[in-house]
């Protein structure tokens, strides 16, 4: 309901007894794995509500150097499957902290290896007047559950091709 109210009228202000703390979480969530479900708990925990933004396919190309195995539409389709998040969106490909003045998150949750454009985040938030707090959280055995070495264990997968939801057995990559 209270989203309901937010998108008819607009945020409440901040502080009012009816204000839901926000949790803003970014990745490219390609190969859906324990990792990514424990990022998303931990972000979850931070507050009522978790939006999750995933990396455009262009993005993903300039960060990683590589095109991610499955597409945007497709991973935000997956990851919106997985009930791990209140709300799953693409990013902007013309603004990367365009989501964060739109969504105005109480908190950003950053994974443990997440730097790609977290470099400017602090002066975003300065800049735009939020009170939003940054939190980097744990990993969880990012030996085994990152996607990189996932893709590289199990080769990479042609883009066009998709990877269901639960793409992954853990005992397969000890």
């Amino acid at each position: 309901m209270l989203n309901w109210i937010r998108k008819q009228f607009g945020s409440a202000q901040k502080g009012s007894a009816t204000d839901q703390k926000l949790v803003m979480a970014f990745g490219t969530f390609d190969y859906l794995h324990a990792g990514h479900e424990n990022y998303l708990k931990q972000a979850k925990k931070l507050g009522d509500e978790l939006i999750v933004i995933i990396a455009r396919d262009q993005t993903v190309r300039s960060v990683k150097g590589q095109p991610p195995v499955n597409d945007e539409n497709q991973r935000l389709k997956n990851l919106r499957l997985t009930g791990w998040a209140d709300k799953v969106i693409l990013g902007n490909l013309e603004n990367k902290h365009q989501v964060i003045l739109k969504h105005q998150p109480d908190v950003i949750a950053l994974g443990y290896d997440q730097y790609a454009f977290t470099q400017t985040l602090q002066r975003t938030i300065i800049e735009n007047s939020l009170s939003t707090e940054i939190i980097r959280l744990m990993p969880y055995f990012p030996q085994v559950y990152k996607s990189s070495l996932i893709r590289e264990k199990l080769g990479q997968t042609p883009i066009g091709e998709k990877t269901p939801v639960n793409n992954l057995n853990p005992t397969a990559i000890n």
